[in-house]
């Protein structure tokens, strides 16, 4: 017969934190639950959780994930690569598939679509999308790069926007800054491919990057903004109708996922999406590490949580 604590290492095992910590007697168990529970969230805002029960080397792996609080705020997490984060999203998709757990799992990959332009970015800026440290030369004479109600531009007025509110909310009070990037940032990430991959009237906001290099970023980032619309990601919006109240089955999930690698192999980079690597989706994590050019594989960060949850009940 399975013991009170077998039932609660289990628990751990599938990544039940939340349930976990509600029932956990002990505090120093029920500390390092509300942490997995905030990485499986995605909730970044509070990644940077200082709990003593958490070991230095999980805070450390979710602190390069976190999103800054404020302007000035060190160490940049998530503003100095995304790929720690890709790799996070990539281990939180695949989790809650285990689970079963579909709509927190399509929501998951909804997030890796707005912000997809600007790990395709990465290389050539040296950051993710820092607000602090934009180059000069996106407000280079003859840009239109944050240039409010220019209709010449591309971008759409909420692109606008967010493009003129990034180039100077490093300079704002951390209320500011932290409403923009809730509001305006994934906005931004979708204005900058657009700037690279789809603008009929190029201004000289993007001149800063050399020829060549800007080509690839171009095909990249269109990728990213294929991605962004592909069947899979449009799970997302679906109607709250029918079964469910519009949560997709697993088949539902699968055969969207199908139709997406189709769409996405008719661009040479997109091709990456029939890449048959094990993941659930399969091909997705090829994908972002074809926008990302470099591989990226799910994090074992939550793994390495539950480990250790496992361990403190073992005690």
């Amino acid at each position: 017969m399975e013991t009170t604590r077998d039932l609660l290492i289990a628990l751990a095992r599938r990544y039940a934190f939340a349930d976990l910590g509600a029932l956990a007697a002990d505090q120093e168990v029920a500390d390092v639950c509300e942490f997995g529970q905030r990485l499986l969230s995605l909730d970044a805002e509070d990644f940077a959780v200082e709990a003593k029960a958490v070991p230095s080397d999980l805070k450390r792996r979710a602190r390069a994930c976190h999103m800054p609080q404020t302007p000035r705020e060190q160490p940049r997490g998530a503003l100095e690569s995304l790929r720690p984060a890709y790799a996070l999203l990539l281990e939180v998709i695949a989790i809650r598939w285990f689970r079963r757990e579909l709509s927190p799992m399509i929501a998951a990959v909804h997030i890796a679509s707005e912000y997809l332009p600007l790990l395709a970015f990465e290389p050539q800026l040296g950051h993710a999308g820092d607000p602090a440290r934009w180059p000069d030369g996106l407000s280079a004479t003859g840009s239109r790069f944050g240039v409010i109600g220019d209709r010449e531009c591309d971008h759409t007025k909420s692109e606008q926007s967010a493009t003129n509110r990034t180039l100077r909310v490093a300079q704002e009070p951390p209320e500011g800054w932290r409403a923009y990037f809730d509001r305006q940032h994934s906005q931004l990430a979708g204005a900058m491919a657009v700037c690279v991959a789809t603008c009929r009237n190029p201004c000289t906001a993007m001149d800063w990057i050399p020829e060549e290099p800007r080509a690839d970023l171009g095909v990249r980032a269109r990728t990213a903004l294929a991605f962004a619309e592909t069947p899979l990601v449009r799970l997302r919006h679906a109607a709250p109708v029918g079964h469910g109240f519009g949560v997709p089955s697993p088949e539902e999930v699968l055969e969207a996922w199908e139709r997406s690698r189709s769409a996405l192999d008719k661009n040479p980079i997109g091709a990456a999406a029939l890449t048959e690597d094990g993941f659930p989706l399969p091909g997705l994590a090829a994908l972002f590490s074809a926008v990302a050019t470099v591989p990226l594989e799910p994090s074992t960060l939550l793994a390495d949580v539950s480990a250790h949850v496992a361990g403190l009940l073992d005690r």
